[in-house]
């Protein structure tokens, strides 16, 4: 049912741009998305009074708007700001949106201990879920309800039951769990199917895959095996080298005076497979993961992007040892005389106390660039990042390699030449290798085939031309590391 807005189109919102479409609301209030893409929360007098009264909102953090008829107040924010009612939840993309929401809750209980808040609007920028007031009192859902509600977008599933939540949130490590319910202010209680079998907590382990028993099953890592990375033998070498090895073997590299893997860079071109690569050796080590990329963390508001920077590092360090990636580097190490902006040089000050520190604490950290010549000096000397690694665009054998590995469990003709097709991929990045291979698998099965041939792997590579390469320029084949910048 379309929401009535309270504002025309060609109103503007306090100097912001004008209002574009109503995307929730109620009597009381209304969030409605500005034709700059912004988001602004508007609210009746009354209702913003009594958060006022409550001491959950600063008076000076919404303006009012003169529609005419009535004064409102608004609050706007950026698109990536998180504006929306519990009644109608988005379960969270990543670990620090949902550990943002759970920090709020607890920020919000802190001032109010007893209002209902199962309808309430979760104004990330703020810290706050305020209340609409909206719930009957023998109606209101204790908190373990409304996080756990809130967690999976809008399955009714108590977050004191740890198990049936872990089950519906697949993708989110239980040791990351564990963080977020105690963020909230809330009590976890952990299930027995998470106790070791010595009846210690195995969270911060691979609780996510466990015996029988109860006992963390043996990954490639825990039981000595060797990081294969197909298509890629020197960064396969160079992982094993100067990481498995290592990890594996720390009481010997420690009486050395070698301490816990330091911080590494991958720098190379779109599509090379910098991510892949460190994806696999996250499944290697079956360590929880965290990622800091703009999509996650940026905000145009100033100190927030890097509190939400703390929070990442923070929930790396609670479930250490653990894997932190840092995507697109340049989007918050950029030179800070080049990049200006008291916030930027606030975010690479965070950045460089916040990385040895959780090396220290055994968090392994990897961060990728296109960009190299982006980074603040002071970023990648050593002592943060003492290896930087080219990944560039795969040689034929390495192409050949990854081919043959893609396609091992498939069905393939006898007239499949892999050098032949191999040949044709160099000088593209790998995200084309395995374009080729789904795209063959797709023409076959289009004509009936019940194999891959030869022919449709040809007409794959032909429906893909080459994107964002420069002919002229000549690209460094293969990998090439470097234990310390230029």
């Amino acid at each position: 049912m379309a929401i009535e807005p309270w504002l025309p189109k060609n109103q503007t919102v306090a100097k912001e741009a004008t209002v574009r479409r109503v995307l929730d609301g109620s009597e009381a209030w209304q969030i409605v998305e500005l034709a700059n893409k912004r988001i602004c929360l508007l609210v009746r007098t009354a209702l913003f009074e009594r958060w006022i009264q409550a001491g959950l909102v600063d008076p000076a953090s919404l303006h009012p708007v003169d529609r005419g008829v009535e004064n409102l107040v608004a609050f706007t924010c950026s698109p990536d700001q998180a504006i929306q009612s519990l009644r109608r939840p988005r379960s969270p993309s990543s670990v620090v949106e949902a550990l943002a929401f759970a920090t709020s809750f607890s920020e919000t209980r802190k001032l109010d201990s007893t209002t209902g808040l199962e309808n309430g609007l979760y104004v990330e920028s703020l810290s706050r879920i305020l209340p609409t007031f909206d719930a009957d009192d023998d109606q209101i859902q204790d908190d373990a309800l409304i996080l756990g509600t809130w967690l999976t977008g809008g399955l009714p599933i108590s977050a004191s039951n740890v198990t049936e939540l872990q089950e519906a949130l697949s993708w989110l490590h239980p040791a990351n769990l564990k963080r977020i319910i105690e963020a909230a202010g809330l009590e976890y209680q952990l299930p027995a199917s998470h106790l070791g079998w010595n009846g210690t907590d195995r969270l911060g382990l691979d609780t996510a895959a466990a015996d029988g028993d109860g006992r963390p099953r043996s990954s490639k890592f825990a039981s000595g095996g060797v990081f294969e990375l197909p298509g890629r033998g020197d960064l396969s070498r160079f992982f094993n080298e100067h990481i498995i090895d290592i990890l594996q073997n720390e009481d010997r590299y420690r009486s050395l005076g070698i301490g816990f893997p330091s911080a590494v860079i991958l720098q190379g071109p779109p599509g090379c497979g910098k991510t892949f690569a460190v994806e696999r050796l996250v499944e290697f080590l079956g360590w929880p993961s965290f990622s800091i990329d703009a999509s996650s963390v940026a905000s145009p508001y100033i100190h927030e992007t890097s509190r939400k920077i703390a929070a990442v590092f923070d929930a790396a360090k609670e479930a250490a040892p653990s894997v932190l990636i840092i995507d697109e580097m340049e989007a918050f190490l950029a030179d800070r005389d080049a990049a200006g902006g008291h916030h930027r040089v606030e975010e690479v000050g965070e950045f460089l106390r916040r990385i040895p520190e959780a090396t220290a604490h055994r968090v392994l950290i990897f961060a990728m660039t296109n960009r190299l010549e982006m980074i603040d000096p002071a970023v990648i000397r050593r002592g943060r990042f003492d290896h930087i690694l080219e990944v560039s665009y795969a040689s034929k054998l390495e192409i050949a390699e990854m081919l043959q590995s893609r396609m091992r469990s498939l069905p393939t003709s006898e007239d499949v030449e892999i050098d032949l097709i191999a040949a044709e991929l160099v000088g593209r990045p790998l995200s084309d290798v395995a374009f080729v291979v789904r795209e063959g698998g797709r023409l076959a099965a289009r004509s009936g085939g019940q194999e891959i041939s030869q022919r449709n792997l040809l007409d794959a590579i032909a429906s893909a031309p080459i994107r964002d390469r420069d002919v002229g320029e000549k690209r460094p084949i293969g990998f090439i590391w470097k234990t310390s910048p230029e």
